[in-house]
């Protein structure tokens, strides 16, 4: 069974399905792809999938191992190529509203590295973590 299922809806804009929950997405081309900005882009999907990843990961390693990390909140930063268009570099800041065992902080840190997203995207995708503990 097919996992998303996604319309042009003209306009440089499309709404994407997510077949199990029936929740949609739209997307629209950034201003300066000739876009109206109004929603995230796809590579703006991309930087998000990737932080999502990142916290579900972590999420997933901390419950297995006894702390949890409610509260942590992530900022993005894509940053754009030409020749060929695309994302050259996704910066992550991760910020965690507890400080945290040495042990739990090589947790987090090694199962931020280890989402499944990170590791589908391609090697000269440069991908910056920045870990902000107790802050």
């Amino acid at each position: 069974m097919e996992t998303v299922k996604t319309k042009y809806l003209g306009e440089l804009r499309t709404e994407a399905t997510h077949v199990r929950s029936g929740e949609k997405i739209i997307t629209d081309a950034p201003i300066d792809n000739q876009g109206k900005g109004e929603y995230f882009s796809p590579t703006d999907m991309l930087a998000t999938a990737l932080g999502s990843c990142m916290l579900t990961i972590m999420g997933i390693s901390a419950r297995t191992h006894g702390f949890n990390i409610d509260g942590t909140e992530i900022k993005i930063t894509k940053v754009m190529g030409t020749a060929p268009r695309r994302v050259v570099e996704v910066i992550v800041e991760l910020f965690f509203p507890t400080d945290y065992t040495p042990k739990e902080k090589k947790i987090i840190e090694l199962s931020a590295k280890e989402c499944p997203v990170a590791n589908s995207l391609h090697p000269d995708l440069k991908q910056t973590l920045i870990f902000h503990f107790g802050e």
